[in-house]
């Protein structure tokens, strides 16, 4: 097997720099698609790198670091780089220095994590001791898709950026786990997403003549209890499912019943079935204003898929995971109705994504997505160590795909 014993310590002596370039892209958070600055972060730190190729422009504002040496497999590992729009309540010295952005889900420590996986292929490629090629993806834009609703994982498959490589791995921030434990789910792992947006339109008219109009509102109510009725009421409780109502809008005055109320949420699903399921319901949900006398339109986005993990490539990490930190405790179970990106590339090779534990020593929950959410740092190198022996492993021979025109039996969660 590839060297566990030194990549751990060369982990290790990487911490220091791996908490410094965090606490830098923390510090200077960008938007979905606009990590120009996160982005050349990366490009300055992997030309100090001997042996890698660095291809900019990525999606948009990615970068592709690439490692080969002679014929061989080609593996790929990716992380994120896009922060959130939300302000940061922290009074941490690295605290976010941009107004309304925060890195609230871990990408800062994605970013220096592959990093610090740049760094220790790097020694071992100049040392020829592999054959075979990794392809390190730093992708743009998971959080918000663009206007014409693509993620930067959309564009990634769009352009084959990795379609040479045979299969890829991700990890993920994970504040519900201690440092030195991590979370792994075969199949479906997190949410299909969608939303729907609906019109429930009437005649409006004076407040205070309500009789006189077909009033939307009024008619807001049975929607909405049919609408949460959905999950409770349609779906088994084995099945994985949620209707969420985020946005209602409707009206200018005290004195005025609107001819228009619009509705927007979201739907989450594990399967395929409860996904075409849930949106059937929600269009059937809205058409019970007609009765009512009012008129109603749906419209439903799809976004990304749910997160596939194919179960072999799960084993190369636990496997992993356990001999380069026998003491490491992983847990097994789905990730939650989150959505994640990575499941587009998922759909297309296999590929597979761990929850890292950085619970802070602080005994706060610090959840994600939230202005609190922070992460111990001591994780970090425990990161970089498993995604490169991974990787390193997969070329050395140690880790192999079975034959993918043989059906693999997957766990839907």
């Amino acid at each position: 097997m590839a060297g566990s014993t030194s990549i751990t310590e060369r982990a290790d002596e990487l911490s220091d720099e791996l908490i410094e370039w965090r606490r830098h892209i923390h510090q200077n958070p960008e938007l979905s698609f606009q990590e120009q600055e996160t982005s050349s972060f990366v490009e300055e730190k992997l030309k100090q790198i001997d042996g890698i190729d660095i291809e900019t422009g990525i999606a948009g504002t990615g970068v592709l670091a690439t490692f080969s040496n002679g014929d061989g497999p080609t593996i790929a590992v990716r992380a994120d780089m896009d922060a959130l729009p939300i302000e940061e309540q922290s009074s941490q010295d690295y605290r976010s220095e941009n107004d309304g952005v925060m890195h609230a889900c871990g990408h800062d420590a994605h970013t220096a994590i592959l990093l610090g996986v740049a760094q220790l292929l790097g020694e071992t490629f100049n040392n020829n001791e592999y054959k075979g090629t990794v392809k390190l993806l730093f992708q743009p834009a998971e959080e918000v898709p663009d206007e014409d609703g693509r993620t930067g994982s959309s564009y990634v498959v769009k352009d084959d950026v990795l379609s040479e490589a045979d299969a890829a791995f991700a990890l993920h921030m994970c504040p519900w786990r201690e440092v030195g434990e991590a979370q792994v789910s075969d199949g479906h792992s997190m949410a299909n997403i969608d939303m729907f947006k609906g019109k429930i339109r009437g005649s409006g008219g004076h407040g205070a003549y309500p009789q006189q109009c077909q009033d939307p509102i009024w008619m807001l109510g049975p929607a909405m209890q049919a609408l949460y009725g959905i999950v409770s009421r349609k779906i088994s409780p084995l099945e994985s499912g949620v209707v969420t109502i985020g946005k209602v809008q409707g009206g200018t005055s005290t004195n005025v019943i609107p001819t228009e109320v619009e509705v927007e949420g979201t739907l989450r699903s594990y399967s395929p079935e409860v996904r075409k399921f849930l949106v059937d319901e929600v269009e059937k949900a809205f058409s019970v204003v007609e009765p009512l006398g009012g008129e109603a339109d749906v419209e439903i986005t799809h976004g990304e898929p749910a997160l596939q993990n194919d179960p072999q490539v799960n084993t190369w990490l636990k496997q992993t995971m356990q001999d380069l930190y026998p003491s490491f405790q992983v847990y097994e179970g789905p990730f939650g109705l989150g959505g994640e990106d990575f499941s587009i590339v998922t759909e297309e090779m296999p590929g597979a994504m761990f929850f890292l534990g950085c619970k802070n020593s602080d005994d706060k929950q610090r959840n994600l997505h939230t202005p609190e959410f922070d992460i111990d740092e001591a994780c970090l190198p425990y990161g970089a160590a498993i995604l490169a022996e991974t990787a390193l492993r997969y070329l050395s021979g140690d880790y192999e795909l079975e034959d993918q025109n043989q059906e693999v039996t997957t766990s839907d969660a």
